[in-house]
């Protein structure tokens, strides 16, 4: 797990269109601010269910992960990481510093 700021998050992003963009904040969160653009939803709060979520997805993508500031993503890519996810990058400070593209659900 790397933890980045949102200029080098998004830059390595950039450079890999193979990548998945993994939002962890409840449905609530993603309803009430918006989600970045094609970013995969599994929260994080699912428990279990956000395990098996987790299990089902390519292990060899990058995956660049946000929540509301940071803490959970951490988490998650953490998580990620027992798993065999070699490639997890959390987005330091979060949606609520996020200064790109939003879309409305």
């Amino acid at each position: 797990m790397a933890d980045l700021q949102q200029k080098d998050w998004t830059k390595l992003l950039s450079e890999d269109n193979n990548s998945v963009v993994l939002d962890v904040r409840t449905l609530d969160e993603v309803e009430e601010l918006g989600i970045i653009p094609n970013a995969l939803h599994i929260d994080i709060f699912k428990g279990q269910g956000f395990i098996d979520e987790i299990q089902k997805l390519d292990i060899s993508k990058k995956y660049f992960v946000y929540c509301k500031a940071g803490g959970r993503s951490a988490q998650a890519c953490a998580i990620m990481n027992q798993l065999g996810f070699d490639n997890t990058y959390n987005l330091l400070g979060g949606f609520t510093e996020w200064e790109g593209e939003v879309n409305q659900i």
